[in-house]
């Protein structure tokens, strides 16, 4: 996949494609219908396709004391873009001069002359230029000007009772309340949290429960602080290529953990049966179930007794997963889109 950041950058080989263009924070199933009509489109025409989105995300910008609410961070949804085989992703730096071009002026210095496309997909709701005063009938009017076509696809739900939209903002909502099989149901996979393993205090390592510990980034959304059945990716294991990825069983607490009370919220994630030294390694962290809550103990030993009961209630909440790291699209519900 090629990495573009600036629209003037755009090498000929990647020029009239076909894009989706969106903030797509989750690539989560509404996204990926996007994504499918984008390739499909492509595939007819024989040109290459990809992604325009921005960095950092427009919230970031208009509001800069907003709490943490990313999904994913540029870094992983590069990779979620990979694996469903876009060809090209353009990450435009979103500044106050891109957000105070015009509608007129964004089609036409960004995705005409600047990014050369010769169709984009939007999403129903998809607003751009100064104020958000574009809209996608204004969009279709100026790709006619300029000469690149436009879909705009109506918003993609989920079978069931209550016919949920997809949206990152639903996403979120089931992650911060401690639903993270629902989020998954949304996103076509597991929510993940990645990073690498700085030392702690080694109290886990004290109390018979050695943690592997992820600092949260400065976007990075909150879920439900508590403890988690996870599933971890271990990239790089002694004795394997640096791009193997193992997938092991795990136990984990997201938060400020009460008992020590913690400045800023951290993962410890403690790998079920692993024995091995995880400091300075990338882990990638799946979030599974919610098990319960915080708390504060009497004592460490009710902790301690506590911490075990959590392993196992892990083990056998793992226990009878068929997991396959990142569950295919096509395994869910088939998506009702329209198209407008």
């Amino acid at each position: 996949m090629r990495l573009i950041r600036h629209p003037r950058a755009t090498p000929a080989e990647c020029r009239n494609a076909v894009a989706v263009i969106g903030n797509f924070d989750g690539i989560h199933r509404g996204h990926m219908h996007l994504l499918e009509h984008a390739r499909d489109l492509a595939t007819a025409r024989n040109a290459p396709w990809g992604m325009v989105t921005f960095e950092p995300h427009p919230r970031r910008l208009f509001a800069p004391d907003l709490p943490p609410f990313r999904l994913t961070p540029l870094r992983v949804k590069a990779r979620l873009l990979q694996s469903l085989g876009v060809e090209v992703l353009w990450v435009l730096r979103f500044n106050r001069a891109l957000a105070g071009l015009t509608p007129e002026a964004f089609a036409r210095e960004v995705l005409h002359e600047g990014l050369a496309l010769k169709h984009v997909v939007v999403g129903a709701n998809f607003r751009f230029g100064n104020r958000r005063a574009g809209d996608v009938d204004a969009l279709k009017q100026y790709g006619q000007s300029f000469g690149f076509g436009v879909s705009g696809l109506g918003m993609a739900s989920a079978p069931g009772q209550a016919q949920e939209v997809y949206s990152s903002s639903l996403v979120r909502e089931y992650l911060q309340a401690g639903n993270p099989t629902r989020a998954a149901l949304l996103l076509g996979r597991y929510w993940e949290i990645e990073g690498r393993v700085h030392h702690g205090a080694k109290r886990g390592r004290e109390l018979g429960f050695p943690t592997a510990n992820i600092l949260l980034g400065r976007d990075t959304l909150r879920p439900a602080f508590g403890i988690y059945a996870v599933r971890v990716a271990v990239e790089g294991a002694p004795g394997e290529g640096r791009r193997t990825t193992r997938w092991l069983p795990g136990v984990a607490n997201l938060g400020i953990s009460p008992m020590f009370d913690y400045a800023e919220p951290l993962l410890e994630v403690h790998l079920i049966d692993y024995q091995g030294d995880l400091y300075g390694r990338h882990l990638r962290v799946a979030f599974i179930d919610y098990l319960r809550p915080e708390a504060r103990f009497d004592s460490l030993d009710a902790l301690k007794d506590q911490m075990g009961e959590d392993l196992r209630r892990a083990r056998a909440t793992l226990a009878w997963e068929d997991w396959q790291g990142n569950w295919p699209a096509s395994s869910f519900l088939p998506l009702r889109p329209g198209e407008t």
